[in-house]
């Protein structure tokens, strides 16, 4: 897994609250084994029409955007169910930050699994975010190692993050990579076991 320390990113402005993991990747698409490949299809129903046209008015469909990295949403953000393939679906777009006032627990943790920042941030914060973003494309700062998202020079605010995620993601590790760093000692004690 890539270590996200700090990252710095075009906006896409999702002016939506209560955004269920079936709108993020919905049902349909769920048929693949891999992680990766999900990207094509997040928020297919929104930025498609139902003739398999792109739907101008869906806010990631604006080449302004393109390439961007951080979305911004509003509170409750990856309820519903608890699939996994939600964060992948992000990832596999080039999301690498999500930031809403507040996020469905299963969501939050697998983004931390997965290699994507959760930010939670006040909701007049977040307001304020939106704000900016109507006037022209906004790039924000996101540093982890300080929990701070930085607007410009000016405008900072303070995220609260749990240890031990944040250490996963600033070292770039998921549970596989955790466990590999213990190897010569897994290792060690498998020879130590009485063979039958």
């Amino acid at each position: 897994m890539e270590a996200l320390i700090n990252h710095i990113g075009k906006v896409i402005p999702l002016d939506k609250a209560n955004v269920d993991t079936d709108q993020i990747i919905p049902k349909q698409f769920l048929k693949r084994i891999e992680r990766t490949g999900f990207g094509q299809f997040l928020f297919y129903d929104w930025r498609f029409e139902a003739n398999g046209e792109k739907n101008d008015s869906f806010i990631m469909n604006d080449p302004k955007l393109k390439g961007a990295s951080i979305l911004l949403a509003r509170k409750n953000f990856g309820c519903g169910s608890s699939r996994e393939h939600a964060p992948w679906a992000l990832k596999d777009y080039g999301i690498k930050v999500v930031i809403a006032s507040s996020f469905a627990d299963i969501f939050y943790n697998n983004c931390f699994k997965n290699g994507i920042l959760p930010v939670v941030l006040k909701e007049e914060e977040v307001e304020e975010l939106f704000k900016k973003t109507t006037k022209q494309a906004l790039e924000l700062e996101v540093d982890l190692e300080f929990q701070e998202v930085c607007v410009g020079e000016d405008v900072r605010f303070h995220f609260e993050a749990d240890e031990y995620p944040k250490q996963m993601l600033l070292k770039g590790l998921d549970d596989i990579g955790l466990t590999e760093m213990y190897m010569k000692e897994i290792y060690q004690y498998e020879q130590t076991r009485r063979v039958y």
